[in-house]
């Protein structure tokens, strides 16, 4: 696989729709996320010009750090146990999966910095994900407040694995209504400048609808195991 190649192609698509949408590319970030591949692999995607890794485990977070060379911004962005945020709060620069209080405790409780958090929304109202509900948004972020070692710099959400475009759309532009609705309230701990959604299959439309970070796996550094 030719992450290099990959990573051209991505930017290109992201550069062009943002050019249609009158966004700066730059304004877009892309994760590689590197669960499903070997460490070698993940040090080949920052030799390609990847600056921003994403993990889903631990485990995998930690063997990665201690292999990559320094100046990558590090993402936590799968389901966070409160039992492991001791293990990841040294090497993470954001977590994007803040979705209860009882984490938020826990990240207070072992940070010994500020650290950058975005709050994972169910926008689509699935069961089977994860994430506090848009009803619930605002009066969620607001207690935040009481966790000085907690910024909320942004949302997350996964959308339903679909070919639906129109469903897409509907669930990334209500993403971005929140957003804004999180901006309007000028929260100091709260900035809210980001939006975390869209992976492999959806990135496209989720940089339309406004994504300042796209998630991106199979599609930019393949599938291992």
């Amino acid at each position: 696989m030719d992450i290099k190649q990959n990573l051209q192609h991505i930017k290109e698509r992201i550069t062009t729709i943002c050019q249609e949408k009158k966004r700066n590319p730059e304004d877009v970030k892309i994760i590689a996320v590197t669960k499903y591949v070997s460490t070698e692999t993940a040090i080949q995607a920052v030799s390609a010009g990847v600056q921003h890794i994403g993990e889903n485990r631990p485990e995998g977070l930690a063997t990665k750090y201690e292999a990559l060379p320094e100046g990558i911004t590090w993402h936590f962005i799968g389901s966070l146990q409160t039992r492991k945020v001791k293990e990841i709060l040294p090497f993470v620069d954001c977590i994007h999966s803040l979705d209860r209080a009882s984490l938020a405790k826990e990240i207070q409780k072992r940070a010994d910095r500020v650290i950058d958090c975005m709050v994972q929304v169910n926008v689509s109202g699935e069961e089977s994900k994860h994430g506090i509900s848009p009803q619930e948004l605002l009066s969620f972020i607001e207690s935040m407040k009481e966790y000085p070692s907690i910024r909320i710099v942004g949302l997350m959400t996964m959308a339903p694995f679909t070919d639906d475009q129109n469903l897409l759309h509907t669930v990334f532009a209500s993403m971005k209504t929140l957003q804004q609705e999180v901006q309007d309230k000028q929260f100091s701990f709260a900035p809210c400048t980001e939006l975390s959604m869209g992976m492999s299959n959806d990135y496209e439309i989720a940089v339309q609808e406004g994504a300042t970070f796209v998630r991106i796996g199979t599609s930019l550094v393949g599938k291992e195991f």
